[in-house]
C-alpha cells in the first residue's frame, strides 16, 4: 500500500515537473522531514550566531540581541511567506530566476532573468565562503580555547583550514541523494541539541560573577562602534537576518523532494518560525550569562564572542566541548550550502546558462547526482576566499554581500509578479488577499536593508575599514550586465531563459521561448 501511495505521488510531481517544461532527473529521495533539515541546518541557528554576533554586541549589545532579534523576525517570515508562494507554485530547481523569466513581461524578462541567474549563481559561492570561512575561525578558535588562548592564527593558516574545509564537503556533497537526504535527520537532532544546551545548560553553569540582571540582560544599551544609537541599532539586525537567511535553500532542491508542492514552502516556513523562537532563547540566555564587559568578548584572543563566553562559563573542558558541537553544525550548514548550489548550477547548465554549460549539466552515472557542479562550486568558494588576503574587512564583507544578493535575487520574483501583466497560478500554499500586503512589507524592508548593508563598520573608516560589499556586488553587477549587452556574444544575443528539455529537438527553435513561458505561467 506504502509503495503504491509513494509511486503516485512520485508520478504525480514528475507531471507537475512536467507542466514547467523539465523531464524528471534525479531522484526524489527527500521526505517533508529530510526537505526541513536542509532549510534548517542551512540557517543552523547556533553555530550562525557565533559566526556573526559581533554585529549585534557592538552595536547595542543586550537590546540588539533581544529586542533587535525579536524585531527583525516579522519581516523576515513576511520575505519567507512570499517566497512559499512562489515555491508552491512552481516548485523547480531553478528557483527565483525560473519563476522571475515566467511571471516578467516578455519585453524584459530574459534581461531580469538573467540578471537573477547571475546573482543567484554567485550567492552559493558567498553562502559557502561565508559559512565556511566561519567554520575555519571556529577550528582556530577551538585551539585557542585549548592552548589557554596562547595560539594566534595568521591568514595562510585560516586560508589552510579553509580551503580543507570546502574541499572534503565536495567530496561528501557528491554522494549520492539517498545518502544526502539522510544526513538531514542527524543534522537536525544535532542543531536542536546545540540550542538546548545553550538555552538550559549555559545559564546552569555560569558563574556568579557573569551573571547579568534581568536589568542589564534585557535593557542594557552598548554601543562600542561609535555610530548614532539608533542607527547602531540598525546595524545589530544583520546578525538575525545573516542567520535566518538562505532559506530559499530548499526550492533548489524542489526536483529530489517528494510532494515538492507542499514540501518545499512548509519547509520555509517551518525553519523560519523554529530558528526564530530558539534564536530568541539563545541570545537571551546568553545575554543573561556573558557580565557587563562587553568590549572584552567583542576583542577577545579566542577571536570569537560566542566562544569566549563559553569559555568564561563552562571553563576550557566544556568550552571545547560544546565548541566542538558548533564547528560540527557550522560544517553541516557549510556541506547543504554547497548541495544547494551545486542543484541550482545544474538547473542554469540545463537551460544552457553558463559558459560551461554542456560540461555542467551533467549527472553522475554512479551517485545520480550533478557532480560537476559540486566541484564547480568549490573552486568557486576557493576563489573568494582568497579576499582574506586583501584584509579582515574584506572578508568580513562575505557576510553583508551574502546577504544583500540573496535580497536581489528574493526582490525580483516577489515584484516581477504584482508589477508585470502574468497569469500567476498559486499552488496548494497561497495567501489569498494577503499575498500583496505580505509581499509589500517583505520587498519595502530588503530594500531599506540593502542600503544599511553598504555602510561601513564604523563613521570613522579608511581603505583598509571600508565595507567592500558595494565594491564587490557593484563589481559583480557591472559585470554580469556587461555581459549580457556584450556584441555578438553577449546573453542578449542567445539567452531565452528555461529551456524545456521535454522535446529536445525543440531546443534553441524560435517558438521555444513563448511555449516554456506559457507552461511555466
Amino acid at each position: 500500500m506504502h509503495h503504491m501511495a509513494t509511486s503516485s505521488q512520485q508520478s504525480a510531481d514528475e507531471a507537475v515537473l512536467a507542466t514547467l517544461g523539465y523531464k524528471q532527473e534525479l531522484r526524489r529521495a527527500f521526505t517533508p522531514l529530510e526537505v526541513f533539515g536542509v532549510a534548517f541546518s542551512f540557517i543552523g541557528v547556533v553555530p550562525s550566531t557565533t559566526s556573526v554576533l559581533f554585529y549585534s554586541l557592538s552595536n547595542g549589545g543586550p537590546v540588539a540581541m533581544v529586542w533587535g532579534w525579536a524585531f527583525a523576525c516579522f519581516p523576515i517570515v513576511c520575505i519567507g511567506l512570499a517566497m512559499a508562494e512562489l515555491a508552491s507554485a512552481a516548485p523547480t530547481s531553478g528557483g527565483l530566476y525560473y519563476w522571475t523569466h515566467s511571471l516578467a513581461s516578455p519585453r524584459c524578462r530574459n534581461f531580469l532573468a538573467w540578471i537573477v541567474g547571475c546573482n543567484s549563481l554567485v550567492l552559493t559561492a558567498w553562502w559557502v565562503a561565508s559559512v565556511d570561512w566561519a567554520c575555519a575561525v571556529q577550528i582556530t578558535a577551538a585551539v585557542s580555547i585549548a592552548t589557554n588562548q596562547t595560539y594566534a592564527k595568521t591568514n595562510k593558516e585560516l586560508y589552510g583550514i579553509y580551503a580543507a574545509v570546502v574541499l572534503s564537503q565536495a567530496v561528501a556533497v557528491s554522494l549520492g541523494t539517498k545518502v544526502l537526504a539522510r544526513l538531514q535527520k542527524i543534522y537536525i537532532f544535532l542543531n536542536i541539541c546545540l540550542c538546548l544546551i545553550i538555552i538550559i545548560a549555559l545559564p546552569a553553569a555560569t558563574p556568579l560573577e557573569y551573571r547579568n540582571t534581568a536589568n542589564f540582560a534585557l535593557g542594557g544599551f552598548t554601543n562600542l562602534n561609535g555610530w548614532p544609537s539608533g542607527l547602531a541599532f540598525i546595524f545589530s539586525l544583520t546578525t538575525p537576518l545573516w542567520v535566518i537567511g538562505g532559506y530559499d535553500s530548499v526550492v533548489h532542491i524542489s526536483e529530489e523532494a517528494s510532494n515538492a508542492a507542499v514540501a518545499i514552502p512548509w519547509a520555509i516556513i517551518n525553519s523560519i518560525a523554529v530558528s526564530a523562537i530558539l534564536g530568541w532563547g539563545i541570545n537571551v540566555s546568553l545575554t543573561f550569562c556573558m557580565g557587563t564587559d562587553l568590549s572584552a568578548i567583542v576583542s577577545s584572543p579566542i577571536g570569537q564572542p560566542v566562544a569566549q563566553i563559553l569559555y568564561n562559563s563552562l571553563g576550557r573542558e566544556g568550552a571545547l566541548a560544546v565548541w566542538c558541537l558548533v564547528i560540527a553544525a557550522q560544517y553541516m550548514m557549510g556541506s547543504n550550502c554547497l548541495l544547494v548550489g551545486s542543484r541550482q548550477t545544474f538547473a542554469f547548465s540545463r537551460d544552457g546558462a553558463l559558459p560551461l554549460s554542456r560540461y555542467l549539466y551533467r549527472i553522475n552515472r554512479y551517485t545520480k547526482t550533478p557532480v560537476n557542479t559540486v566541484w564547480f562550486g568549490a573552486v568557486l568558494a576557493l576563489a573568494v576566499g582568497l579576499l582574506a588576503f586583501v584584509g579582515s574587512q574584506a572578508i568580513d564583507a562575505v557576510f553583508t554581500i551574502a546577504i544583500t544578493a540573496s535580497y536581489i535575487s528574493y526582490i525580483t520574483p516577489i515584484t516581477t509578479r504584482f508589477v508585470f501583466k502574468n497569469n500567476f497560478k498559486p499552488g496548494p500554499f497561497n495567501l489569498g488577499r494577503l499575498s500583496f500586503p505580505v509581499a509589500a512589507i517583505a520587498v519595502s524592508w530588503m530594500v531599506f536593508m540593502i542600503i544599511i548593508f553598504f555602510f561601513p563598520t564604523t563613521p570613522q573608516t579608511n581603505a583598509q575599514k571600508m565595507n567592500y560589499t558595494v565594491a564587490v556586488l557593484g563589481g559583480f553587477m557591472s559585470l554580469a550586465i556587461f555581459w549580457y549587452y556584450c556584441p555578438v556574444y553577449g546573453g542578449v544575443h542567445w539567452f531565452n531563459g528555461p529551456v524545456s528539455n521535454i522535446a529536445p529537438a525543440l531546443r534553441g527553435e524560435q517558438g521555444e521561448e513563448d511555449s516554456v513561458s506559457e507552461k511555466v505561467t
